[in-house]
């Protein structure tokens, strides 16, 4: 680990150097570039030299009491041998972590999809409260949120909803997400007070650049269509709506959110582009299946990531045993002690497949 680490110091005073060059500057797709790796690379470096500072402070701090010194002084030198013998290995264990693998989308933003699975109006109502739910997390984060298609019910449900949430690291965190939400409770219209069990799917797409993913037109049929549902007159009198079908993978999308055809047609391909990144994504990778945890299933009852109980206000995340009795609270966007903690799962797996 520490040669590794050396290497990256090395590297990190090279960029140094490099971004402050005035030839570099004058090239700013060359210095946007440098100064994102030099980014980074910051807090590792800062951490290491941490680390470094931590062991020389020790190892004085152990001579000097082998030395020999005064009843106070020995106390004080005791307490600091202490702490940074219980600093240390935090400190190491904190670098092996910024030295696994970054996903590479995880600065990216998101697109998010939420579809009503078993339970009828009931499953659509908590669809439209997770979509609430996210949208309230994001506001918290200082992100921002875009409807791009949604479906709604009779009931002010949504049978389905797209959206995006736009926003530095957006999936780093939202990406533990995906997969099916389980929510008991009684329904309103339930006269026997019984709790009904209702199921809905999200899924958490990165959005991805152009370069990414090449869609060849030849391959889309687009259809437009006049939009449905709330929004205003003007719904009923242009087909602004537009639908589009990629033929090789037989991937559909839509969007109905805005009044101008051509931007319809722009969220709608950056919706594609997403889909089909997770497409080939998942067919190019052997491992990615097994990976995934956090898949979308069928939306059947029996099968879920977590849980939403009302009954006892408590939300449980099956994957990490993780119960927090906070539903309210967490039905309004405050979700961080339970994104945390999957994080730190997800990264004491990936350290323990290292080891």
């Amino acid at each position: 680990m520490f040669d590794k680490l050396d290497e990256i110091k090395n590297k990190y005073a090279e960029l140094t150097k490099l971004i402050s060059q005035p030839d570099v500057i004058a090239d700013q797709n060359k210095w946007t570039k440098l100064v994102k790796e030099h980014s980074s690379l910051t807090e590792i470096v800062e951490t290491y030299d941490s680390l470094l500072a931590m062991n020389k402070d020790l190892s004085e701090a152990e001579d000097l009491l082998k030395l020999g010194a005064d009843e106070e002084m020995t106390l004080l030198l005791e307490d600091e041998v202490k702490r940074l013998r219980h600093l240390i290995p935090e400190t190491e264990e904190k670098l092996k972590i910024l030295l696994l693998p970054k996903d590479p989308d995880d600065d990216n933003n998101v697109i998010i999809e939420i579809r009503a699975g078993a339970g009828g109006d009931e499953a659509a109502l908590f669809a439209a409260e997770a979509q609430r739910m996210y949208y309230r997390y994001a506001e918290r984060q200082r992100w921002k949120t875009e409807e791009i298609d949604i479906n709604e019910s009779e009931l002010g449900g949504v049978r389905e909803v797209t959206f995006s949430v736009i926003g530095k690291g957006a999936y780093s965190r939202l990406k533990y997400e995906s997969g099916v939400h389980r929510v008991q409770r009684v329904p309103a219209t339930e006269s026997q007070g019984r709790i009904h069990t209702s199921t809905i799917t999200v899924a958490v797409l990165p959005e991805v650049d152009d370069v990414q993913v090449v869609i060849e037109e030849k391959d889309l049929k687009i259809d437009t269509y006049r939009s449905g549902g709330a929004g205003g007159q003007h719904v009923n009198k242009t087909e602004s709506a537009i639908r589009i079908t990629h033929l090789p993978t037989g991937i559909v999308v839509a969007c109905q959110d805005e009044r101008s055809q051509i931007k319809n047609r722009d969220k709608a391909m950056k919706t594609l582009k997403s889909k089909l990144y997770d497409f080939y994504r998942s067919q190019a990778e052997k491992e990615y299946s097994q990976t995934r945890r956090m898949q979308i299933g069928t939306g059947d009852r029996s099968e879920r990531i977590r849980t939403y109980n009302f009954p006892q206000g408590r939300v449980t995340d099956h994957r990490i045993s993780l119960t927090l009795y906070s539903l309210d609270e967490f039905l309004d966007g405050d979700l961080d002690q339970m994104i945390e903690a999957l994080r730190l799962a997800d990264q004491t797996a990936k350290l323990q497949g290292n080891g």
